[in-house]
C-alpha cells in the first residue's frame, strides 16, 4: 500500500486508441507476427514521485469466431509518463482496441521548497 502524508495529490485520465489492425490487415488482425501492441503516454505536467496507474478497455473489437484473449496492462511507468501495453495470442483476432486510464499520486504544490 502506498500511503501519501500530507502531499497534494494530482489524478490525471484519458482514453487512447492503442491500435486498429483491421483497416490494413494488420498483424493483431490476421492473427499472425508480433501480439502486442504499447502506446506511449505523456501526462500533462509531470508527478513528484512516480504515480499509481489503472488501465482498462474502452472498445475491444474482436472476431467472433476465435477465443477472445487479451492481457493488458501499464508498464515503464514514471513521474513523466507511462506504456499503455495489450496483447494477445493464439488464435485471437483483434481489429482495434482502445484503453483508458487514470493515474493518481503526489504532485508539487506551491509550498514545496527546492533546495537544490
Amino acid at each position: 500500500m502506498r500511503k501519501f502524508s500530507g502531499a497534494t495529490l494530482g489524478i490525471e485520465q484519458g482514453d487512447e486508441e492503442v491500435f486498429s489492425d483491421f483497416e490494413d490487415g494488420g498483424e493483431m488482425w490476421t492473427g499472425s507476427g508480433t501480439r502486442e501492441r504499447r502506446k506511449a503516454v505523456v501526462f500533462a505536467e509531470p508527478f513528484k514521485s512516480r504515480p499509481v496507474v489503472q488501465v482498462g478497455v474502452s472498445l475491444w473489437d474482436m472476431d467472433q469466431s476465435a477465443n477472445l484473449r487479451a492481457d493488458i496492462g501499464a508498464d515503464k511507468v514514471t513521474e513523466w509518463g507511462f506504456e499503455l501495453v495489450f496483447r494477445t495470442w493464439a488464435d485471437s483476432r483483434v481489429a482495434r482496441a482502445r484503453m483508458n486510464w487514470m493515474a493518481i499520486g503526489e504532485v508539487k504544490s506551491e509550498d514545496d521548497w527546492d533546495l537544490r
